[in-house]
């Protein structure tokens, strides 16, 4: 019996795009996975798509009053029954293997995190913007302090051996936060290289605004991981850089 995969997404006024989101896990060949998806009170048609869908596999649960992107996958996180945590915003796509190879990779090399290369597209055609991320390097704590390589829609862990983890509601870098918890209690997370994930690249996406971000990402070392001021404006430093060499292409 194949292990069960919980999918987790948040989803807020995504109406011009979670058709096609659903349509790439409902095509996806790696079949046991249950789908929590968690609506951050939409304002838009979000709630109504998702509804038309009668895939029992999909489990919607609107909230109450808006929290925020990290609240709402943890919502959804407190529901997972699966082994295994797969992220998808709801504007990003997979390839149709992708929670197969995902899954048959961490089997295969006994791993507790898994992460994959992705496609950087254009929000309105899925042209590529940049060349494709590459999941090149094994990532441990200590250098996912300087850059981080995880992306939602390209990572996977295992609850098994790692237990769940819950993002910080009070951070705006509640990802990096989450893998730097996660990989405090493991070794290492694995490079899968292929190209099985599609990150949508939004205009107003708060991850493109490096300048404004930056006091955040110095609160991740200074207030979540408890770093002093000269560390944590060490780690900001190379976050800087490396987030400038990454999107260099667009800045230019």
């Amino acid at each position: 019996m194949k292990e069960l995969v919980s999918i987790i997404t948040p989803s807020y006024n995504s109406e011009e795009f979670i058709e096609e989101t659903i349509d790439c896990v409902l095509n996806q060949t790696y079949e046991n996975w249950e789908w929590l998806i968690t609506d951050d009170l939409s304002r838009d048609n979000t709630v109504a798509i998702v509804q038309r869908y009668r895939d029992p596999r999909i489990k919607l649960q609107v909230l109450e009053q808006n929290g925020g992107a990290g609240n709402a996958r943890n919502k959804s996180l407190e529901r997972a029954q699966g082994r295994y945590i797969a992220f998808l915003d709801s504007d990003d796509l997979w390839q149709p293997e992708y929670l197969e190879s995902m899954v048959n990779y961490m089997e295969e090399y006994k791993a507790e995190l898994v992460y994959c290369n992705y496609s950087r597209c254009d929000e309105h055609t899925m042209q590529p913007l940049l060349k494709d991320f590459q999941a090149d390097k094994i990532v441990t704590f200590s250098n996912l302090l300087k850059t981080c390589r995880l992306a939602p829609v390209s990572t996977m862990y295992d609850t098994k051996r790692t237990g769940k983890f819950f993002f910080p509601v009070k951070s705006k870098r509640e990802d990096h936060v989450m893998w730097l918890n996660l990989l405090k209690e493991i070794p290492r997370g694995y490079p899968l290289q292929k190209t099985l994930a599609k990150y949508r690249m939004r205009e107003n996406s708060v991850s493109r605004k490096k300048k404004n971000i930056i006091r955040d990402q110095y609160l991740v070392y200074k207030d979540f991981m408890g770093f002093s001021t000269a560390k944590s404006l060490y780690y900001t430093a190379n976050w800087a850089l490396n987030g400038f060499l990454k999107y260099s292409k667009i800045f230019n």
